[in-house]
């Protein structure tokens, strides 16, 4: 069970891997996309990127396997794949029990690496859309994870100070991303094992 302290005022999610289990979706659709362009598929490199804007993903794909893969036609295709996958998509009940817990009670809002599009389709597939009245993705005109910066816009949008935000994460860059922010967090991946997805 997660716990929630007391003086937390704001609750802020990530959508995939966090709420929404999403990521092998995500990941087969990067497959498809990469060998689409002739590129071979890293899944353990591409791994370590997420939360990432993606098309900054494709330039660094670029960078470390000396590619010159157009970012915007490799993502484009990404999402092509994935939203014709989206309807596999379950929840993640250890973190989704979180949301309903508290709705009504603390302000919520959803951050993403992801394009505006893909997180409220796959928020709509899950059925958790209602309870975000905060949406932020990579089509905001704010700094992508690892910088703290569209956390501390969502902390903004919900009229909370950042220190009293807890962030449920499950990517290694939007953990970073929160602590830099002075906010709270939750690894999800620890309740991975805990309970059932």
């Amino acid at each position: 069970m997660i716990q929630v302290e007391p003086d937390i005022q704001a609750l802020i999610f990530d959508c995939d891997g966090t709420l929404a289990d999403s990521m092998p979706v995500h990941m087969k659709a990067w497959e498809k996309a990469l060998v689409d362009f002739g590129a071979v598929y890293h899944e353990d490199f591409l791994d370590s990127l997420k939360g990432m804007n993606e098309e900054e993903i494709v330039q660094i794909y670029n960078q470390n396997f000396n590619l010159i893969l157009n970012p915007k036609k490799v993502v484009d295709r990404k999402h092509h794949h994935y939203l014709k996958e989206i309807h596999h998509i379950k929840p993640i009940l250890p973190v989704t029990n979180v949301v309903k817990q508290y709705a009504g009670v603390l302000p919520m809002a959803v951050v993403s690496g992801g394009r505006k599009v893909n997180v409220y389709q796959t928020l709509e597939v899950i059925d958790v859309i209602p309870f975000f009245p905060v949406i932020l993705t990579a089509d905001d005109p704010v700094a992508p994870k690892p910088a703290p910066d569209i956390f501390l816009e969502a902390a903004k949008r919900l009229d909370v100070e950042p220190g009293f935000c807890l962030v449920f994460e499950d990517g290694d860059l939007g953990l970073e991303a929160a602590q830099k922010a002075g906010m709270k967090v939750v690894d999800v991946r620890f309740f991975y094992n805990k309970e059932t997805i």
